[in-house]
């Protein structure tokens, strides 16, 4: 984890399909490969030269998302086959489209009535050839496997259970019935399968297979294995043989025990002809491994430059006050970033990520068992050492190399701080080296190497992204996957060298602001980040709504800002979200020990207040925010669809878009209106596509200085020489401030032509600067192109 860029192996990114843009589509059974051909005209218009798939391989039927995968080897028959897939990518290349697709490795669903290679293992046990695929601990199960399906306990449902044909059934769930025992009494029968059925509470503590995150209907895949990689990826690597597909994005990477050796195998298997992106969450400055045979990741990372560069840091700050003053928090309950990102990893990691936890202790004893120099460590030691280290690993996990950028001997020495016996405090130091791969190379040290790193990505995804983001909450806006919100704002000079270094290194990587998995919408979070220019004024806007209760301060808080951003008062999608929040963050209600009291004070709140009361038009002060709210959202588009990167657009995001977290943000497409956003997107998406060079792997990234006063509101950039992208940033403050006045910029030498307003025309050179006054006229943004 060096902040060093060496050269990548393997073709570079212009002897493979580039995408100029890609816009994404929410494949499910409302809307399958039927209705995107229908809507193939329509996105070609846009601009966009492929349209990028979820996932399209057969799922658990009704499933609205197609992560939970149930066979590699057909296509989704709810969507409409390989045919309707084939049939899409036709129409598509006649509108001169190509297509990307979601690529799932990392888990497929435990549903053994449609898991075929579940089934077999469930019932020929060890000894199937599909035991392989799993991370299956036999030896933790006392030899069988767990499955924690049961709605209550085994005494509670066991009469509703029947037997016959070989399976076992319960609720509409069947199991596999071990051969030669269906004719044992059930308990009898139950005792003799290869798995045990279980109150579904006990995932979190007893659970003894490999699943994604904490969810125990996701059952790991282990394509480190070759067989398990050619049986699971030979339907997508033949629609790609075909030419069906040109792009695959690898969804959750950092779950693979080897995503280095994942992706060089999958580079070979494809011949280095698709486009492939990794959804691999960036933290901080920590780079993309420079070895990996990508083009680059999905986009977190430019999301949260983008925002960022167009959030107030003295606001942010400011905010930051007024929040704590306002919900009365402890300090790592919510109150400050770092102390409440630190609790919510150890809620997580004894709780939640118990039994993977536990599993990393086990094998650190029975390796520490046979190893004469590591012996006498007690089990409760290197329980403790796995746990102290976790919550120590300030990214998403460590790699085939820079690990001891990640493991670092400070978090060794923070971690040694829970043992009062120095000595027993030794147990992190064999950890430590266990999960770097120091201490040996046999096949139980190359395991824990691997579940440490998988568990620790699982810990951060579900200590920060789903716990601590929730908890912690000045500025929505900055909750957001691959953001800091303890540090929301970016100063230009720092994107500026972002976008630098991308178009150095990663030109072909995906850019994105809105996504299937983003918690609010570029547009609701552009909303939000405006309260930031102005915290008095928020604090004025909770002040007038104290006539609605709410159950406590820091629902309100987050509540009414979700509303603000939002912008309409709509209960039935506000609702859902919020309740999500307080479940997530697991203070007052959880997923697994809710109180409906607490939750029912959550809907009638919401119903009563911000699902009614219309906040940003009920006051003349909130109403004076929608020109810097409009400000905000063009600005970011337009950065977004010129920055160095392949920009993704998100199914409706060609106009204004507000949508909140999933499953709000999974509607089916539907085309909508245009708007004056839809007018940057198309002019953007068009230069793209027309002059792809100016913003390819040789294209080059500049940035542009304004001079005058208000210079710092400007953030302006050239690509190649031939483009210009100009916009306005806190734009509010701006305005404070008294405008423009004889702030300017000055344009490369030559004519400049305004693709926003075709009848503007603009001559560069030092001597003449451009007044921002005159180019921001019309609209908070411009986007000029050299005249030939």
């Amino acid at each position: 984890m060096t902040s060093s860029s060496p050269a990548r192996p393997g073709p570079p990114s212009s002897e493979r399909t580039l995408p100029s843009a890609t816009y994404r589509l929410q494949l499910q059974p409302d809307f399958p490969f039927a209705a995107a051909e229908r809507a193939v005209p329509y996105l070609a218009g846009l601009g966009v030269s492929h349209l990028h798939l979820s996932p399209v391989l057969e799922a658990v039927p009704g499933s609205t998302h197609g992560y939970d995968v149930t066979d590699h080897r057909a296509v989704r028959a709810e969507l409409g086959g390989e045919a309707g897939l084939r049939a899409l990518a036709t129409t598509a290349r006649a509108h001169g489209l190509g297509l990307v697709l979601d690529l799932v490795p990392n888990h497929m669903a435990a549903a053994p009535r449609h898991n075929h290679a579940l089934r077999a293992v469930l019932r020929d046990g060890p000894d199937s050839p599909y035991a392989r695929w799993f991370d299956i601990d036999w030896a933790a199960g006392g030899g069988r496997m767990l499955l924690p399906v049961l709605p209550a306990r085994l005494p509670e449902v066991r009469d509703r259970m029947r037997v016959a044909d070989g399976v076992l059934s319960l609720d509409g769930q069947e199991f596999p019935l071990r051969p030669g025992t269906e004719g044992l009494p059930l308990d009898a029968l139950l005792d003799a399968q290869w798995y045990r059925l279980a109150w579904w509470r006990l995932a979190r503590t007893d659970l003894n297979y490999r699943r994604f995150f904490t969810i125990s209907d996701l059952i790991g895949l282990r394509v480190e294995d070759p067989e398990v990689f050619e049986a699971t990826h030979a339907k997508v690597l033949e629609l790609v043989a075909d030419g069906v597909v040109e792009g695959l994005r690898i969804d959750h990477p950092d779950g693979l025990a080897d995503p280095e050796g994942y992706l060089e195998r999958l580079d070979a298997a494809t011949g280095g002809r698709c486009w492939t992106v990794v959804e691999k969450i960036l933290t901080g400055p920590e780079p993309l491994p420079a070895s990996w045979p990508v083009a680059g990741t999905t986009g977190y990372d430019a999301l949260r430059h983008v925002d960022g560069v167009f959030t107030d840091p003295l606001g942010s700050d400011e905010l930051g006050d007024v929040y704590r003053e306002f919900v009365g928090r402890a300090g790592d309950r919510g109150g400050y970033w770092e102390a409440t990102a630190r609790r919510a990893a150890y809620k997580v990691v004894t709780h939640e990520l118990a039994a993977e936890t536990a599993a990393l202790a086990r094998l650190a004893g029975r390796i520490c068992a046979a190893d004469p120099e590591l012996r006498d460590h007690a089990p409760w030691a290197l329980h403790t050492a796995v746990r102290e280290l976790l919550v120590r690993v300030p990214v998403y996990r460590t790699y085939r190399t820079g690990g001891e950028q990640v493991l670092t001997p400070e978090a060794a020495r923070g971690a040694k701080a829970a043992f009062a016996v120095p000595e027993e405090a030794t147990a992190v130091d064999t950890v430590r080296e266990l999960a770097l791969g120091t201490r040996g190379d046999g096949p139980d040290h190359r395991a824990f190497r691997a579940r440490f790193a998988q568990t620790s990505s699982a810990l951060r995804a579900k200590s920060v992204e789903d716990t601590a983001f929730y908890r912690y909450t000045p500025l929505l806006s900055a909750n957001e996957v691959g953001g800091d919100p303890g540090r929301p704002a970016v100063h230009p000079d720092e994107f500026h060298a972002y976008c630098a270094r991308i178009a150095r290194d990663w030109p072909g990587t995906g850019t994105v602001l809105t996504t299937h998995d983003t918690k609010r919408s570029a547009d609701v979070r552009a909303g939000i980040a405006v309260l930031a220019q102005c915290p008095e004024r928020w604090a004025e806007f909770l002040e007038e709504t104290s006539g609605v209760p709410a159950p406590d301060p820091h629902l309100a808080w987050t509540a009414w800002q979700t509303a603000f951003g939002f912008g309409t008062p709509d209960a039935a999608r506000l609702g859902p979200a919020v309740l999500k929040s307080v479940r997530e963050a697991g203070l007052h209600t959880s997923w697994t020990e809710p109180d409906e009291a607490y939750e029912r004070a959550v809907t009638d709140f919401v119903a009563a207040g911000p699902g009614r009361v219309p906040l940003r038009t009920a006051a003349p002060a909130a109403l004076a925010l929608e020109p810097h709210i409009r400000a905000q959202i063009l600005g970011a588009t337009l950065v977004h669809l010129t920055m160095p990167g392949v920009p993704e657009l998100y199914q409706g995001t060609e106009r204004v878009y507000r949508a909140l977290v999933d499953p709000d943000n999974r509607a089916p497409f539907a085309p909508g209106p245009d708007d004056d956003k839809t007018a940057v997107v198309r002019a953007a998406l068009r230069l793209r596509r027309t002059r792809p060079a100016l913003f390819g792997p040789l294209s080059t990234y500049r940035p542009l200085s304004a001079t005058g006063p208000a210079a710092p509101h400007c953030l302006a950039f050239s690509r190649s020489d031939h483009v210009l992208t100009a916009v306005t940033r806190l734009s509010l403050r701006l305005a404070e401030t008294g405008g423009w006045r004889d702030s300017s910029l000055a344009l490369p030498e030559g004519r400049w032509l305004d693709l926003l307003d075709g009848g503007r025309e603009f001559t560069g050179g030092a001597e003449k600067p451009l007044r921002l006054a005159e180019l921001f006229e019309g609209r908070p943004v411009g986007l000029l192109v050299r005249a030939e």
